[in-house]
């Protein structure tokens, strides 16, 4: 920060939520001196003394973490080279693109917006559910060949009462898809970072040293945790071959958190008997995955936590964490 307390604080933010938001981030601050300044007009002027960063959904738009449109690439220049850079505030749940772990190692604070998405993604973790444990995948194949083909007999989709998700991560996308899954009358083990109690409101948890033991039991892995040293690459050929033959993944996640080859040769092999995968170790997915092809595989383009309504909550939560910081 600017040594003055009478030195304008300067909050970087897109040309878009300026417009939209100066007069509620104008309340926010009362007598306090700040001067917004978009990220377009940094970029073209070299402007490197930002102290408050807010990265809004349009500032990322169909970049990924991967593949960075110039746009970006110019504004996570402008980040790394502000000195003064206090905290972040973030559209995402999630900080693992570069940017913020290089801003995190030099003593720069991330903000994510964790839980703004909760609901939405959880929606759509069970949408994904629902259709695969249905065999929507199959009987659209059938509808676009204009043939009828009821599932009967051994095709027949199981009952979800009675079986058991192994669902790792309790975050907030993660408790929200409990709730779920506790109405479909399906049993849940947890994997969570800390150390659990054995149950909590009569979900059964467990710690990632367990992974192993309970994979036996899981007809479904589901998968909404963050990325950590912890959870990178957790899923490999190992843990799904503990899976029952035929079980189910469900990934809203990150990408890489699995092993994608592994999980293509265990979709392969029938080992695993299919898939969401809302994520990928490299995005965009390359057209020449072999996942695109797989009928009993339904892909969605890292979309599963987008909603006309996010917007509003992630800059909700920027203008609270702003209060406090005025207010501190």
């Amino acid at each position: 920060m600017k040594n003055s307390e009478n030195h304008p604080v300067c909050i970087l933010l897109s040309e878009q939520a300026l417009g939209q938001h100066h007069a509620a981030i104008a309340e926010v601050m009362g007598t306090r001196p700040f001067e917004l300044l978009s990220i377009e007009s940094a970029v073209a002027s070299g402007r490197r003394d930002i102290d408050i960063a807010f990265i809004s959904r349009d500032v990322t738009g169909r970049s990924t973490k991967h593949e960075l449109a110039p746009a970006l690439q110019a504004c996570y220049t402008v980040l790394r080279e502000s000195a003064p850079l206090q905290w972040v505030h973030i559209h995402s749940a999630g900080a693992d693109r570069q940017i913020y772990l290089d801003l995190r190692a030099r003593g720069v604070q991330i903000h994510t917006s964790s839980g703004a998405n909760a609901e939405v993604v959880a929606q759509m973790a069970l949408t994904g559910l629902l259709a695969l444990a249905r065999k929507f995948p199959q009987l659209m194949a059938a509808q676009r060949e204009r043939r009828w083909a009821p599932r009967l007999g051994s095709d027949a989709p199981r009952d979800l009462a009675g079986q058991t998700v192994v669902l790792v991560g309790w975050g907030p996308i993660g408790q929200r898809i409990a709730d779920y899954l506790r109405l479909l009358g399906m049993k849940l083990i947890v994997l969570r970072h800390s150390s659990p109690e054995p149950t909590h409101d009569g979900v059964h948890m467990v710690s990632f040293k367990d992974f192993a033991t309970v994979q036996p039991q899981a007809d479904w892995l589901l998968l909404a945790c963050p990325l950590t040293d912890q959870t990178r690459h957790l899923v490999d050929a190992r843990a799904l071959a503990l899976m029952p033959r035929g079980a189910g993944l469900i990934n809203v996640a990150r990408g890489e958190v699995v092993v994608e080859a592994d999980v293509i040769d265990a979709l392969r092999s029938g080992q695993l008997g299919s898939a969401y995968l809302d994520v990928f170790e490299h995005e965009p997915l390359s057209a020449e995955s072999p996942l695109w092809t797989m009928d009993q595989v339904i892909i969605t383009p890292h979309t599963a936590g987008h909603s006309d309504g996010n917007a509003q909550r992630v800059v909700g939560m920027f203008l609270e964490n702003l209060r406090r910081w005025v207010a501190r």
